[in-house]
């Protein structure tokens, strides 16, 4: 499958179950919630490599890079630069106590996951965490910058695209 063909793929599975624009709303909150509430505890384990402080926080928002690249170049670029600061802002908060660091890690991550089941409550649809719990965990935070674009009005014709299959499937 090329990867034009995963990245329809991906996109349909998802907006099929994210068209209210409430739960588009919560996720577009949720979703970076939850990733803070993941990239805090990373933070704990780091060392200094070539005097940049690195951490797991990185490795792990690197990784998601490396592979939204295989489905869009610009997608994966802008998820970059908004995981860096996400894996800041963790890296900020990690160095507080473990007390206030870990609880509002918890919190984030907790939150974030009951905004979602809110959404799709509203929406009357089941959270793709549900059925595919990796794959949900994967993709999201890729969903959330498509989401973005589309908020912006960038990529109109992708998007025309992902509803005509969305509406083509049912």
């Amino acid at each position: 499958m090329s990867s034009d063909g995963k990245l329809m793929e991906m996109l349909t599975g998802y907006a099929a179950s994210h068209q209210h624009p409430f739960n588009v709303f919560v996720h577009m909150l949720g979703i970076p919630t939850i990733m803070l509430g993941v990239l805090i505890p990373l933070t704990w384990a780091g060392t200094e490599v070539g005097g940049l402080m690195l951490n797991l926080a990185h490795v792990a928002m690197l990784g998601f890079f490396v592979f939204y690249l295989t489905l869009d170049r610009l997608f994966a670029v802008v998820f970059l630069v908004f995981a860096l600061f996400l894996a800041q802002l963790a890296g900020y908060i990690g160095e507080k106590p473990l007390a206030i660091s870990g609880t509002v890690a918890a919190a984030a991550f907790f939150g974030g996951y009951v905004a979602q089941f809110v959404g799709h409550a509203v929406e009357k649809s089941m959270p793709v965490l549900v059925k595919h719990p990796i794959q949900a965990n994967l993709a999201a935070p890729f969903f959330t910058v498509v989401e973005l674009f589309k908020i912006l009005g960038l990529r109109d014709e992708l998007f025309r695209r992902v509803q005509r299959e969305i509406r083509h499937e049912l």
